[in-house]
C-alpha cells in the first residue's frame, strides 16, 4: 500500500487511487489534474472524455511558455480517466454514493526519467528522455450543506452600547 500526501477528513467516506511510474508527460498531466481538482466525479469524467474528443480544452497555467492558453492532452486524459474509474470502483466497494463523490485531492509528482538515445549527425549520440509521473487521487462524499443559524442579538453593556452608537453616528 502506498503512502498518500494527504489524508481525507473521514476515511469511511473516501476512496483512493494511485499510479506510479506512469509513462505519460508530467507537465500535461499536472495541468489536466489541476483542472479537474474539486470537480464532482461525474463532471470530471465527462470533461476528460470531452478532452479526448477535443470538444473542451485544458487550460495551461503553469507550464504555458510557448504553448498558448489551452491544449488537448489526450494521453494524460486517458490515464486520469483510468485512475478515476479505479477510485470510483473503490468507492463502490466501500458503499459510497457515487453521485456525491468529489475529487478532494489530486497530486501529480515527477518520476525518475527513463533514458533512451537518439543518433545524430557525425556519429554523435544524444539523450532521449521520457518524463513519467506518479498520480494520486482521493475522492470523498460531499458533505451535505448545513443551513446557517439565525443571527442572535447580543446584549451589550452600557459602555459597549455607547461605543456602538458613537461608531454608527460617525
Amino acid at each position: 500500500m502506498t503512502r498518500y500526501a494527504a489524508t481525507p477528513e473521514n476515511l469511511d467516506k473516501a476512496a483512493k487511487a494511485s499510479g506510479s511510474y506512469l509513462r505519460v508527460h508530467f507537465k500535461n498531466t499536472r495541468e489536466a489534474a489541476k483542472t479537474i481538482s474539486g470537480m464532482k466525479l461525474t463532471k470530471a469524467v465527462k470533461f476528460l472524455n470531452d478532452v479526448k474528443e477535443m470538444k473542451q480544452c485544458v487550460p495551461f497555467r503553469r507550464f504555458s511558455k510557448g504553448v498558448g492558453r489551452c491544449r488537448w492532452p489526450v494521453k494524460s486524459a486517458e490515464f486520469l480517466l483510468g485512475l478515476l474509474k479505479n477510485a470510483e470502483s473503490n468507492a463502490e466497494v466501500k458503499g459510497l454514493n457515487l453521485d456525491n463523490l468529489v475529487i478532494k485531492h489530486i497530486q501529480v509528482n515527477q518520476a525518475p526519467k527513463q533514458r533512451r538515445r537518439t543518433y545524430r549527425a557525425h556519429g554523435r549520440i544524444n539523450a532521449y528522455l521520457s518524463h513519467p509521473c506518479h498520480i494520486e487521487i482521493i475522492v470523498a462524499e460531499e458533505n451535505e450543506a448545513v443551513e446557517k443559524a439565525t443571527e442572535k442579538t447580543v446584549s451589550l453593556n452600557k459602555r459597549m452600547a455607547a461605543r456602538a452608537a458613537r461608531i454608527a453616528a460617525y
